[in-house]
């Protein structure tokens, strides 16, 4: 059969209710971010059943999707608003973040015309350089908002641990909160949201270290897989193995460790590195970078050692292994978000939604 993605969704209703839990404790909403698994529905009922307060997606189309499917949760769009497609924004979204004027501008007019009041969340740039105004702008711009019929400042936002790498700590989120009293003070607002990040903020949660102020959280890594990528760490609390992607063994043989002839680069232009190890079993897998992204997947069985990819085949070593391995059978791997994120959207990959443990 083809390769499949088993998705475990009792494991990511328990973790979605471990983050809010965890979070309400410390006066924070828990938006779940579906952008990783292509706001699959069956994903999407299972975040909704451990007590989500809202959705989050990049990606205006599953935004339509979920609610062409009837789904009634609130949905932030999280990708900063393309100016041609502000009418499905408005039509769609509850909320979305912006950082352009602009764009803001825009929004406000086509939510005037569909007698509709847009939610802006204004970013704020506290250092990792994505998206967001630098916090001299923040107070202008937002008096700028305010001004506008047809969208509501509703809060202020920043990311963090994307583009820079840049970690939340107490200090760039306490600078946010302090961006936001400026804001109400100045303008004599009352601004509902104050958004502190993602995944790589839940270590402030644990430790009882974000700043009060901070009232919302983006989640959507700690939800899906249990770990924190900008914090190189798996999260104690949560579970790990809500996916698992397995693929058959197509071949199965002991072969040299290192090719016979001269080497040239292989078919995506890399210049292929081997060290050798005498004769080695194995096998290849119906999978490739057609697929999935291979450098986000690993083997569960850590014996085993994926040895590289082509467009159509995985070939991984399983000396070490003690499994009973013979052609047919599947291998499962462990996914980090960037494999995900490729799993989810591929065509040739399988998804099968499971409510047991395996």
């Amino acid at each position: 059969m083809s390769p499949y993605l088993d998705v475990y969704l009792a494991k990511i209703r328990l973790n979605t209710a471990r983050v809010v839990e965890r979070c309400r404790r410390m006066g924070l909403k828990v938006l779940g971010v579906t952008k990783g698994f292509g706001a699959m529905p069956e994903i999407v009922s299972a975040m909704a059943g451990g007590g989500i307060d809202g959705l989050a997606d990049a990606r205006v189309e599953n935004i339509i999707e979920l609610r062409n499917r009837g789904c009634k949760l609130p949905i932030t769009l999280l990708r900063i608003p393309r100016l041609s497609n502000v009418g499905n924004v408005v039509r769609y979204a509850d909320a979305s973040v912006n950082s352009e004027l602009e764009v803001i501008a825009a929004l406000a007019e086509e939510a005037l015309s569909a007698g509709k009041t847009h939610q802006v969340i204004l970013m704020v740039d506290v250092g990792d350089l994505r998206e967001g105004v630098l916090i001299e702008h923040a107070l202008g711009t937002a008096g700028r908002i305010s001004k506008l019929r047809g969208v509501n400042l509703a809060g202020i936002g920043t990311n963090v641990g994307c583009f820079g790498g840049v970690l939340p700590e107490v200090e760039n989120l306490s600078r946010l909160v302090s961006v936001g009293r400026s804001i109400e003070n100045r303008l004599g607002v009352s601004l509902e949201i104050i958004s502190g990040g993602g995944t790589s903020s839940l270590l402030l949660v644990e430790k009882g270290q974000i700043p009060p102020g901070i009232n919302q959280l983006r989640v959507g890594e700690g939800i899906l897989l249990g770990t924190d990528t900008t914090h190189n760490r798996t999260i104690p609390w949560l579970y790990q193995d809500a996916f698992r992607l397995r693929a058959e063994i197509i071949e199965l043989k002991e072969k040299p460790s290192v090719p016979a002839g001269t080497i040239g680069r292989d078919a995506f232009g890399n210049l292929p590195q081997f060290e050798d190890l005498g004769p080695r079993k194995r096998a290849i897998l119906a999978l490739g970078r057609q697929d999935v992204n291979i450098e986000g997947i690993k083997p569960v069985d850590r014996r085993m050692t994926v040895l590289g990819a082509s467009s159509d085949h995985l070939i991984v070593d399983i000396t070490d292994t003690d499994e009973d391995l013979g052609i047919g059978d599947n291998i499962a791997f462990s996914l980090s978000y960037s494999g995900l994120l490729s799993a989810s959207g591929s065509k040739y990959i399988t998804k099968v939604f499971r409510e047991d443990e395996r």
